[in-house]
């Protein structure tokens, strides 16, 4: 190794010698004559692939016997002249996938399991490290072997990290952050977006050693405290922040106004509320992107935002500002770029003489119900945008948005206005990439309409009419709450060129007939909803040729038959909801092992549960409510391990999406949910399983018990027989429990009384006896979830228990009479209510969800800002603010 390493040297001052005398071809010799990279360097990269699970290869090249120079191994850069590795770039690529990329989902081509950071310390010119968008689930740090291989100091020569998107990563210590800037006191830029750090509760305070760091994302981390009443961070470096998709609460940190060399700065999607300061921030001489959407912001919009001269992106919409329009787009500064203004509480007038002074605009966004718009018919503004949102314009048509010869993305919303001639305005949109309508006043029929954007969502404008032609240049097709009668001709129609679309929603129509067999014409679909419709007949065989299918929702029309054999070909699919038809059969036994959500609640289907249930470990919904299905609840169900993460519903259903409008990588997937009292429709994965209303019989598996990370549970109108076990406390995170109409009996587990979570239980008739536990959670119910049980007693009943009798004999009689009336009520309620309204499954989600309250604001919210994601990342999902009410 000593001899290696001094002929090394040698070879370098010679090149270094040469180059300078002779010319840079003596550099490519020399280059020659360095055979491999620095053995020391081989041995620590041959160790990191030993420690890593590499499942599709992608460390294959790292073997001198494929690559003898280490120089040359996939991801590994080195010096040009010591040709010491100062580079690992090491990302996933999953833009060539159609793998569904979730919190809760692995990535199988992806590097995983765990690394010893202290392990990449023996590169010792490692100045860049991207592990990014990877499954790994563990750093390790190994502090003496740190301090044994760093003798002068315990940092990281790393200038740039990148862990990003590695959804299951956890430090061995549960201060992540605190380690890292330990560990890379030299760090420049930093990425950990996308890790879960809501244990890092003086995450701030950890960075401030890092007085090199000039860039740092943490977006999507669950951060939860920002420090508001900090006056100073010593961030002096920083000049890129981005702290999106996080869970600050609070009025907008006094630290971040006292930054003097930021230039980006991004807080959108928080619940940071208050008003902007006043008085100039010190970084009005820096800043040059400032996004705050999505936030509860108030008040007006200062005047010290005209003083920024280099802002070139503004984006302060959702929020709830106001003030005068006009006066605040006098007074911004002429170099903007991008301005998103709308979903405020802005009012006035909006008119062509508002942007003499905005020649440079690219994005423009504008509009809520509380703004006028009145341009000029003849105006020809002096920018040409890409971007335009435009929500609530009135009655008149902009005609201006004709000169925008560069327009990609127009999205308009709640327009009165004509579209008149519709001629022009298609033919217009056929040079847009992305085209957006959404509740419009445009009553058209759309049949010989070709379309021909990239992407195309047009919900809410009353067509009518059969599903439109599009070009092969279509990936996204959503035509959802329209009018439309006929999809034939467009499955079924002929096209020049590779079909490329990959999105079709079109849902809430008025579809009929049968679903042609044409579906192998569009190979390339990844998401389909045709749900709510009036189809009938059978789910065609062709179905089977959607290789890339991962979503299929087909619920609420009148399809029947069994679910076809061709489905198992469909290897990608995650999302099944068939709900509300009329299937029959047996459930097949071959659904995809790795699928998310199965709803098939309100059908035929007869038979066992499938055995093969049990292997769906990526499983979160398991609705088949309202079945003709018998035999016992298999007792496996614990191998569902998606439902025993006590973090698995704080997930988000998301589909990679790439494209140049994405910000963050991912569509969402939205799904239904129906309760007693309204249909809820969510992003969160709040881990389901109902199999109300069927006639299943036996006791409850102990297995069901080991689902920790279950929200729901409804068991309810079955022949289910025997005792609770006590182990149903361990469902801690369980928020709403039906069991009714069984055949239980026994004592309810006084265990029950700790189950903190649970918002909603009805355990009504069946049999159980003695006393209602006592505890804050179950007396908090009232007598109608304990009704029908004769031989209950104790709050909230009104029927006492033989212990606690005091009452005189005649006294207690007459209240045993009025409960046995009571009850009677009771019954004759239940027997209505349960037959319409509990059988129609999970009906005590809502009050559980209502009653949390990120599940509560996160869904609000999405009412509100879900066509705004869309600008973001077009491969959208199906159901928007309007779909709401």
């Amino acid at each position: 190794m000593a001899t290696s390493s001094s002929n090394q040297v040698t070879i370098i001052l010679f090149c270094l010698l040469s180059t300078i005398i002779f010319n840079s071809s003596s550099l490519v010799m020399c280059n020659s004559m360095m055979v491999h990279c620095d053995e020391k360097d081989e041995s620590t990269l041959l160790k990191f692939k030993h420690e890593v699970t590499d499942p599709s290869g992608v460390l294959s090249s790292w073997s001198s016997d494929e690559v003898k120079d280490c120089c040359q191994w996939k991801g590994v850069h080195c010096d040009n002249i010591t040709h010491r590795v100062t580079e690992l770039h090491l990302p996933c690529d999953t833009i060539q996938s159609d793998e569904i990329i979730d919190k809760d989902n692995e990535k199988p081509h992806c590097l995983t399991g765990e690394f010893d950071m202290s392990s990449l310390f023996d590169l010792e010119f490692l100045s860049y490290l991207d592990l990014s968008n990877n499954d790994f689930k563990t750093i390790k740090y190994d502090f003496n072997s740190i301090h044994n291989n760093k003798t002068s100091n315990d940092s990281s020569n790393i200038h740039y990290l990148d862990l990003a998107y590695n959804y299951h990563l956890f430090s061995d210590y549960n201060n992540m952050l605190h380690q890292i800037s330990h560990l890379f006191s030299s760090l420049q830029f930093l990425d950990l977006s996308g890790i879960d750090l809501y244990k890092e509760i003086d995450w701030l305070q950890s960075l401030t050693s890092l007085s090199s760091l000039s860039e740092l994302h943490l977006d999507d981390c669950s951060l939860k405290d920002i420090n508001p009443s900090l006056q100073y961070a010593n961030l002096t470096s920083l000049k890129v922040l981005s702290l999106a998709s996080n869970d600050f609460s609070s009025i907008l940190p006094s630290w971040l106004f006292n930054l003097s060399h930021i230039s980006y700065i991004d807080l959108s999607e928080n619940y940071l509320h208050g008003q902007l300061p006043q008085t100039l921030p010190k970084f009005h001489q820096s800043i040059e992107s400032l996004c705050l959407y999505i936030n509860d912001l108030e008040g007006p919009i200062p005047d010290w935002l005209g003083q920024l001269d280099k802002l070139k992106a503004l984006d302060l919409c959702y929020n709830n500002f106001d003030g005068q329009i006009s006066t605040i787009l006098e007074n911004l500064p002429s170099l903007l770029i991008e301005l998103r203004l709308y979903s405020n509480f802005l009012t006035g007038t909006v008119s062509e003489k508002n942007f003499h002074l905005l020649s440079k605009l690219k994005i423009l966004g504008l509009g809520s119900e509380y703004l006028v718009f009145d341009f000029d018919t003849k105006w020809i503004p002096s920018f040409q945008l890409q971007i335009l949102v435009l929500k609530n314009p009135g009655p008149k048509f902009p005609s201006w948005i004709y000169t925008q010869s560069s327009l990609e993305y127009l999205y308009i919303g709640n327009s009165r206005a004509s579209f008149e001639p519709l001629d022009k305005f298609w033919k217009f949109a056929a040079q847009l990439e992305v085209l957006v309508l959404v509740n419009n006043s445009i009553n058209s029929d759309i049949s010989n309409v070709l379309l021909d954007s990239k992407v195309v969502i047009m919900q809410l404008n009353n067509f009518r009419g059969s599903v439109p032609q599009v070009s092969s240049k279509v990936t996204h097709l959503e035509l959802s709450y329209n009018n439309l009668s006929d999809i034939s001709p467009f499955l079924c129609q002929k096209m020049k060129g590779k079909r490329n679309l990959e999105t079709l929603f079109i849902s809430d129509n008025a579809l009929s007939g049968e679903i042609p067999n044409c579906l192998m014409n569009w190979t390339s679909l990844l998401q389909v909803n045709l749900g709510n419709n009036n189809l009938s007949g059978k789910i065609p065989h062709s179905i089977g040729s959607l290789s890339r299918l991962i979503f299929l929702s087909l619920e609420g029309n009148m399809l029947f038959g069994e679910i076809p054999l061709s489905l198992k070909d469909c290897k990608n699919l995650r999302y099944l909801i068939l709900g509300e038809n009329a299937f029959s059969g047996t459930i097949p036994s071959w659904i995809n092992q790795r699928i998310k959500i199965l709803q098939l609640g309100f059908n035929q289907f007869s038979g066992n549960i499938p055995i093969e249930v049990c292997h769906f470990y990526s499983l979160k919904i398991l609705d088949l409510s309202n079945n003709k299905l018998s035999g016992s609840i298999p007792n496996c169900l614990h191998n569902m391990r998606s439902m025993i993460s006590p973090y698995a519903s704080m997930d988000v259903f998301k589909i990679l999406s790439p494209t140049k409008y994405t910000k963050r990588g991912f569509s969402y997937v939205y799904f239904r949910v129906v309760t007693k009292y309204m249909v809820l429709h969510f992003v969160h994965s709040i881990c389901l399983v109902d199999l109300s209303s069927n006639n299943f019989s036996g006791t409850i598996p102990s297995g069901l018990f080991m689902l920790t990370g279950l929200r729901s549970l409804n068991l309810s109108h079955n022949q289910l027989m025997g005792s609770i076990s006590q182990h149903v406390s361990n469902l801690t995170l369980l928020e709403s429990l039906d069991l009714s109409n069984n055949l239980f009996s026994g004592q309810i587990p006084q265990s029950m009384s700790g189950m903190s979570f649970l918002g909603a239980l009805n355990l009504s008739c069946n049999n159980f006896e003695g006393k209602i536990p006592l505890g804050t959670q179950l007396e908090s119910f009232t007598n109608l979830s304990y009704a029908g049980n004769p031989k209950l007693c104790g709050p909230p009943l009104t029927k006492l228990c033989q212990q606690d009798e005091k009452l005189p004999n005649e006294k207690q009689k007459r209240e045993e009479d009025d409960d046995d009336d009571d009850s009677s009520e009771v019954w004759s309620w239940f027997f209505m209510g349960l037959g319409i309204g509990f059988a129609t499954s999970f009906w005590g989600v809502l009050g559980a969800i209502l009653f949390n309250r990120k599940f509560r604001h996160g869904y609000f919210r999405f009412l509100n800002i879900f066509y705004d994601i869309l600008i973001r990342c077009f491969h959208s999902p199906y159901w928007s603010e309007y779909c709401f009410g």
